[in-house]
């Protein structure tokens, strides 16, 4: 018994995160792949049973899992992301949610053949969408201005309210009069709310106290963070229901936007956490949906889901942010970004329960339609919303850009070099004289600290998707390599060579981990470069020829020319140690060294 329950849980482990890998490798929503693969693990194969395998922990586990879930969702959460644009993400949670609601219900109700109560409670489900499916949406979409920060917050804050409004719903539906109703709704909403308020703040107050008068060694820092976030769900949620979820996304906001404490430790421990959640939850909960059931929709089924997508969620969108500061275009990419996720599947699934032992007759309907809204709507804006943030002109291309740190001679050689074939570029220094130089050539320099803070904050350009650290200071480079690394992805920070590296190589260097991809070869040095530049090389632009050769010549300083980077067909590829820039017939080569033979 013990080893098919390890099998079990290994086996779960195992295909969620294959799946989500999977969906990597083949620009798939990972929802939807962890999806089939719980389908299939479940119903099809009849391979895995989660009943069994878990028992009455099933669903305890499944509400604190999502309640770390939420906690991280909040830790995501800044407060000057919205700046200006507040009042739209709170009418998307309570105006947005109202009208989301009743006009779901109704589409249950006459669409998909629901009585009242059940469309009532399927509707308050369905209001949610969740950081799950929106923030891999938001990556992949990567869209321009704030509407990307305002779908965020309302796909985090709105899973709460959804858990909360479902509660009440599925009370309501077993009460004996309308004073008893409306006595739930008041007494319900209030006390929930009241106490995931006073949770949340007390768990935020409790840690912020703990971390900033460091009373915690750093290897205990995120299991007494994870240890007080449960408890603080737990807590909460005994007494009063469903404010757990509130409780710990408030948690998660409070500790995000306060500046004494650093947080990062804890997001990246919490984000990797995250990724098991999801993919033992999405895999558990299908697992145990038939899809005999899934099938029992019916064209009613069909018909409900598409008027989540055309009917409901644009008419909530549009009740919600007429008047705000959202222009049309980003309202009309909120309307098409609603995709349900974990919560929705968890809170169908734990009241479906409830009604099957209450010996409601449609019990057995809830979880078949909610979890057929949930994969037509990851499947539908998966595909779709990169191409219609595109036609509405808020995304483009993946920036190819940089953000260089250091503005000294050989920098500003480089950033116009990438100018001068179409790339965006961004010098950043805090030396007073190199900005000014950087300026007299025609770039765009700021005089700030990369490092900053509040630099990163501000940083609002659309068009930079790397970084490129060229101080002289090796240890700035590769702090800005480890600070950008969260924004850009690790693969996309780079930085020169330092002294060590010119030694040892980048491959054996000790401290390899803790820096950016090195750029132009182990050899070259800031130091070396600015030389070269000093001896009379110059950075020249070659087409190559259809043999893919390039006629680049050494320059004054005697050395090989060095490849600095190559475009092609507008994507930019910059050279590193470990690997040569791929050359293409047609690509330009950007070196440092002499200029290229003419042609003859």
């Amino acid at each position: 018994m013990a080893g098919d329950i390890l099998l079990g849980l290994g086996a779960i482990l195992a295909l969620g995160v294959a799946s989500q890998w999977f969906a990597w490798r083949v620009r798939l929503p990972s929802i939807l792949v962890l999806l089939v693969a719980g389908f299939l693990a479940g119903s099809v194969t009849g391979w895995l049973d989660p009943d069994a395998l878990f028992g009455d922990l099933l669903f305890p586990g499944v509400a604190v899992a999502v309640g770390i879930i939420l906690f991280e969702g909040g830790l995501s959460l800044s407060l000057k992301e919205i700046r200006g644009h507040g009042p739209a993400v709170t009418r998307l949670i309570t105006v947005g949610a109202l009208v989301a609601w009743l006009a779901g219900a109704a589409a249950a109700h006459l669409l998909a053949g629901l009585s009242w109560p059940i469309a009532l409670l399927v509707g308050a489900i369905l209001v949610v969408t969740g950081p799950t499916v929106v923030g891999p949406l938001l990556r992949h979409v990567r869209p321009r201005g704030p509407v990307g920060a305002v779908v965020k917050w309302e796909g985090i804050l709105i899973d709460p309210v959804g858990a909360l409004l479902a509660v009440i719903v599925f009370k309501a539906t077993f009460a004996a009069s309308l004073a008893e109703v409306t006595g739930l709704v008041g007494t319900g909403v209030v006390r929930s709310v009241a106490t995931g308020v006073f949770m949340g703040a007390l768990g935020a107050g409790a840690l912020y106290v703990m971390l900033s008068r460091r009373w915690l060694p750093d290897h205990l820092e995120s299991p007494i963070v994870l240890s007080s976030v449960v408890a603080v769900f737990v807590a909460s949620d005994l007494l009063a229901s469903e404010s757990g979820l509130l409780a710990t996304t408030l948690m998660g906001v409070a500790l995000a936007n306060q500046s004494r404490v650093h947080v990062h430790r804890i997001v990246e421990f919490k984000e990797n956490l995250r990724v098991l959640l999801i993919a033992v939850l999405f895999i558990a909960l299908a697992a145990r949906v038939r899809l005999e059931d899934l099938a029992a929709v019916g064209v009613g089924g069909i018909l409900f889901v598409t008027a989540l997508l055309f009917v409901v969620r644009p008419a909530s969108v549009l009740a919600s942010t007429v008047g705000t500061s959202l222009a049309w275009r980003e309202r009309a990419f909120v309307a098409w970004l609603a995709p349900r996720g974990i919560v929705a599947a968890a809170v169908a699934s734990i009241f479906a329960l409830r009604l099957e032992a209450a010996g409601h007759p449609e019990a057995g309907r809830l979880v078949p339609l909610v979890f057929t809204a949930i994969v037509a709507t990851v499947a539908v804006y998966g595909l779709t919303s990169g191409p219609v943030a595109r036609a509405l002109g808020l995304s483009g291309p993946r920036p190819q850009g940089a953000l260089v740190v250091g503005a000294g001679s050989f920098a500003r050689a480089f950033a116009s070099a990438l100018r001068a074939e179409g790339h965006g570029v961004l010098l950043v220094d805090t030396n007073l004289k190199n900005v000014e130089a950087a300026r007299a050539a025609g770039l765009d320099a700021t005089p700030s600290d990369a490092l900053a803070e509040t630099f990163r904050e501000d940083l609002d350009r659309d068009d930079l998707g790397r970084l490129a650290a060229m101080t002289p200071n090796d240890e700035v480079n590769s702090l800005a390599s480890l600070a950008y690394a969260g924004r850009f992805g690790r693969n996309e920070v780079y930085q020169t060579a330092t002294a060590a590296m010119a030694r040892e190589g980048a491959a054996t260097s000790a401290v390899g981990h803790l820096h950016g991809r090195v750029l132009f070869g182990d050899e070259e040095t800031l130091a070396s470069l600015e030389a070269r530049l000093d001896a009379g090389d110059r950075v020249h632009t070659a087409v190559v020829a259809p043999d893919g050769t390039v006629a680049a010549r050494a320059g004054p300083s005697g050395k090989a020319p060095t490849p600095l980077f190559v475009t092609d067909e507008g994507r930019l590829v910059l050279a590193t140690a470990a690997d040569d820039a791929a050359l293409k017939p047609g690509s330009r080569l950007t070196y440092l060294g002499g200029e290229a033979e003419k042609p003859t």
